[in-house]
């Protein structure tokens, strides 16, 4: 089964990874520099809850909130006299502030409990301001709670939850106080490639001198492409950028392994020189038993006794040694793996061995 799985694996990966390269858009491969959105992050009371708000006693921080909030709309709490609420619940308001949002639009808001409310389902969010990195107010937050997580306990202390209960989201939950600088709308266009590639790079700056004139553009580095627009309308002219269609550069050959779960990727690139791989697995069975012994009739004195008893054996499963030929390809390389028959968790051993012997032209990474 395993043997299957890895050759159905290679076929996948060969027909996706070897495949042909296709032009992709620039707006895919890179980004115009400072067209970004802002975390903004607030804290606020959600109510209305039924019962499953936090317990005061534990989160001393809920009541003077609700208090600090009373005061301000004209209730005051006699001095100490601490409500034990039931139905409120201090919470975690964050969103992102998108690139360009102005004053009066809405955003998706995400709510989620600081104490420990049981479920925030049924909740309001009370007004809560939403501040930036900057310590300024970009947005206000309120509304009612869509709550996917569901959660039911017993008197006798046993429960279930689906999904997390404490926390939700608000669509166009918040309103847009103000809006984020924009950039200088003058002087040159610069493009930040999601990954350092310089054959990309130097091919969308091709690219951009053969749409919108030579010299337009240049490459700073493998990431940065700095544009010169031509005069006109600048957003038509970010708009035409976006759109050309680029040839990226092929990726490097890497083989990603993920340590812990035996799972390895590698990519088309991959190959091996000359090299060959023996693997065999040793196998240890350890079988308990217990025997009694009982003294004879007519013995005389004598106790039963249980005697344990332990058998111990080992035996290996040595395997043909495989031969990789130089140049081997993905496919090829997945067809000798299976050959030896090496599980995924002993795939990762071949591959770090054939790193160290010199063979696997390719980057190896544990993660």
């Amino acid at each position: 089964m395993m043997k299957r799985t890895l050759t159905t694996l290679a076929a996948l990966f060969c027909t996706l990874l070897l495949a042909p390269a296709h032009a992709e858009r620039v707006k895919d491969l890179a980004q115009v520099a400072g067209v970004r959105g802002n975390p903004l992050i607030g804290y606020g009371l959600v109510v209305g809850l039924d019962g499953s708000g936090d317990r005061t006693s534990q989160t001393p921080f809920t009541v003077q909130s609700l208090k600090s909030m009373l005061e301000q709309l004209g209730a005051t709490i006699p001095p100490g006299v601490n409500p034990q609420l039931k139905n409120v619940a201090a919470v975690a308001v964050h969103a992102e502030l998108p690139p360009f949002a102005k004053p009066g639009q809405p955003i998706d808001i995400t709510v989620s409990s600081i104490g420990n409310a049981g479920s925030l389902r049924g909740g309001s969010l009370l007004m809560t301001p939403l501040k930036g990195a900057d310590g300024e107010v970009y947005a206000i937050a309120q509304g009612n709670l869509v709550v996917s997580g569901f959660g039911a306990s017993g008197r006798d202390g046993s429960k279930i939850s689906v999904n997390a209960p404490n926390g939700g989201r608000i669509p166009s939950g918040a309103i847009v106080e103000r809006a984020v600088p924009a950039a200088a709308n003058s002087g040159n266009v610069t493009l930040n490639l999601h990954e350092a590639d310089f054959t990309t790079a130097s091919r969308i700056v091709s690219a951009v001198n053969s749409a919108f004139g030579s010299g337009r553009a240049h490459a700073l580095d493998g990431v940065t492409i700095e544009i010169n627009p031509p005069p006109g309308d600048r957003i038509a002219f970010l708009a035409a950028l976006e759109a050309l269609d680029v040839d990226p550069g092929t990726a490097a050959a890497k083989v990603i392994v993920n340590a812990r779960s035996g799972t390895v990727v590698m990519g088309g690139q991959v190959t091996v020189l000359p090299a060959a791989v023996a693997h065999g697995s040793l196998t240890v069975t350890i079988s308990e038993a217990t025997q009694v012994s009982q003294p004879g009739p007519f013995g005389g004195k004598g106790q039963t006794v249980a005697v344990p008893q332990s058998t111990v054996s080992a035996t290996t499963e040595g395997n043909h040694m495989v031969l990789f030929r130089g140049g081997t390809s993905l496919e090829d390389i997945v067809r000798a793996v299976n050959a030896v028959g090496a599980a995924p968790g002993d795939i990762v051993a071949i591959l770090e061995a054939l790193k160290q012997a010199g063979a696997l032209r390719a980057e190896l990474e544990v993660i």
